[in-house]
């Protein structure tokens, strides 16, 4: 946040297009999205001319997911930082351990404080980008594609779908989305459960129709797609890892559904994301990379505690590629939830703290190959058949997360370190220190019991998730790991417990004053109090 006058603004900007907008929740009516349309954008029967009914459609759900700055209409709030800001950067940024805030909230209450008291635009920006942007363009692409007869359009649109879905579900729980219906009004909110089976079926769906695609070296999309500009067999890949990650994001509330998916993952003959040159990211030319602009523009983000003190601690050579060392040519972070304001927060945005490694043309990071190798040393952990034992998967996910990010020298010795553990962290520009989280080491060892090979997986995915916040804070979650500092200052009064952190978003004010009725029972899915304290439905394991 630039401040409370920028607050301002965007309260009375959200004020307006809610007083435009019917059934906020149910998704968008038609009305809405014209008055979110670009008046330089073409009309349906332009792009039906030559083919862009789907593949616009696909392109904006992809760079809605992004939530930055790429060009076009400048009057579509959606394209914009301050989009992604709303949506993750106060959120999961922080609540995934990635970064620590510094801006200079007078009261100190703001949502790195676990208050949500500032305006409804700080909490609903996920559920409303997916109900506004990204589930209208599905619907129209999906319709299209099927009237064309090309049922691998459709596919890849399912798994843009469920890439940018299942973020707002694990935002906030039950969403309308299983009947999901273009233009309805009131929809109905979905049992988390019932919304992944759902996500399940889309990515099973998908990849038995794209396999075939795949393997003949098929391509589609290929003018509007920034990711991977078309080609299916990566497509596959991603949806492969994809639903391994939402596999074992289920293990605790049903295990069994969890093996069953993630081995299906690992017999597809077209296999997972695990070369460098097929990670997922958004490329940076023309964007502003949202992360970028909150931290050297707004002065509002650096490096977290935990980032400190896990890559301090592990002597880890990816810190200077994440992070700037600061004045001291040192690397220094920040506690989550800090009362940084005049002096204070001088301090804190001044060269006493890392900065963040990125330019404003950064690329935006959509999924590491890396990721998928600790997804299978977990899986394997388990004792479900990933083709491979934990310990392998687990060394190369790091070996491939070193190769992602440039690294070449000192690698085999990360991996056999068995003495690092992450560092006491020392406040550089205030008393907040703190003891060590944790005693996890670095290199595998089997005798270690099942608790301690899990948390050494998960922290090594933490690291190599950065920039992934969202999968990273869902991960802390589900699994206690990376362990991390207790918030500095907790406003939720006692809705949040500072051992336990942040849980979920609540639902968005403007939900209960437009679709009241279904809202309410979707807070009475959620099994408890519709607040940043309570559980979802894959949140069993007892932390």
């Amino acid at each position: 946040m630039k401040g409370d006058n920028k607050m301002k603004k965007n309260i009375i900007i959200y004020t307006i297009l809610g007083l435009l907008t019917i059934a906020f929740a149910s998704s968008c009516t038609d009305d809405f999205e014209q008055l979110n349309t670009s008046k330089h954008a073409a009309t349906d029967a332009d792009m039906e001319k030559d083919g862009k009914a789907v593949g616009a459609r696909f392109n904006q759900m992809i760079n809605r997911i992004s939530v930055m700055l790429i060009g076009g209409d400048q009057d579509d709030e959606f394209a914009s930082t301050g989009s992604y800001q709303h949506q993750i950067g106060i959120s999961a940024d922080a609540y995934s351990g990635y970064i620590g805030h510094t801006a200079g909230w007078a009261t100190g209450q703001y949502n790195g404080t676990y208050y949500f008291g500032k305006g409804d635009e700080w909490g609903n920006a996920m559920f409303k980008m997916g109900f506004v942007q990204i589930m209208p363009a599905w619907a129209r692409m999906h319709e299209k594609a099927l009237e064309q007869n090309q049922p691998q359009i459709a596919a890849l649109g399912n798994i843009v779908k469920v890439l940018a879905m299942h973020r707002v579900a694990d935002h906030y729980g039950p969403i309308p989305y299983v009947n999901y219906q273009l233009g309805a009004v009131g929809q109905a909110y979905d049992a988390l459960d019932k919304v992944y089976d759902k996500f399940f079926q889309e990515l099973d769906e998908a990849i038995e129709v794209l396999t075939p695609y795949a393997m003949e070296g098929a391509s589609a999309l290929e003018d509007y797609d920034p990711i991977f500009k078309g080609n299916i067999k990566k497509w596959v890949k991603l949806a492969n890892t994809l639903r391994l990650r939402l596999a074992i994001r289920v293990v605790y509330a049903n295990e069994s559904l969890a093996k069953t998916e993630a081995e299906k993952s690992a017999q597809n003959t077209i296999g997972f994301l695990d070369a460098a040159d097929e990670r997922g990211i958004y490329p940076g030319d023309n964007i502003t990379n949202p992360i970028w602009q909150q931290a050297y523009e707004w002065n509002e983000n650096r490096m977290s505690a935990p980032m400190d003190s896990y890559l301090n601690g592990y002597n880890d050579p990816r810190i200077s590629k994440y992070f700037v060392a600061a004045g001291d040519g040192k690397f220094h972070g920040v506690r989550q939830g800090i009362f940084a304001a005049g002096a204070n927060q001088d301090n804190y945005t001044g060269d006493k703290i890392s900065n963040v490694n990125l330019t404003k043309n950064s690329p935006v990071l959509f999924m590491d190959a890396s990721e998928s190798f600790f997804l299978r040393a977990e899986a394997a952990l388990r004792g479900w058949n990933m083709n491979g034992t934990a310990q392998e998967f687990y060394e190369k996910g790091i070996r491939m997360s070193m190769d992602e990010n440039g690294v070449s020298q000192g690698v085999d010795a990360y991996v056999s370190n068995s003495t690092a553990t992450p560092a006491a962290f020392e406040d550089n520009a205030g008393s907040d220190n703190a003891a060590a989280p944790s005693t996890i080491t670095i290199a595998w060892n089997d005798g270690d019991s099942f608790e301690m090979k899990l948390e050494r997986i998960i922290v090594q995915k933490w690291i190599a998730n950065w920039g992934n916040s969202c999968e990273a804070w869902s991960e802390y979650r589900r699994t206690g790991y990376p362990k991390m500092f207790p918030v500095k200052f907790n406003y939720s009064q006692g809705a949040v417990s500072s051992d336990l952190q942040i849980r979920r978003m609540p639902y968005p004010r403007t939900e209960y004053n437009t679709n009241r009725e279904a809202v309410m029972a979707a807070a009475s899915l959620l099994g408890g109090a519709d607040n940043c304290g309570t559980k979802l439905w894959w949140d069993k394991k007892a932390h």
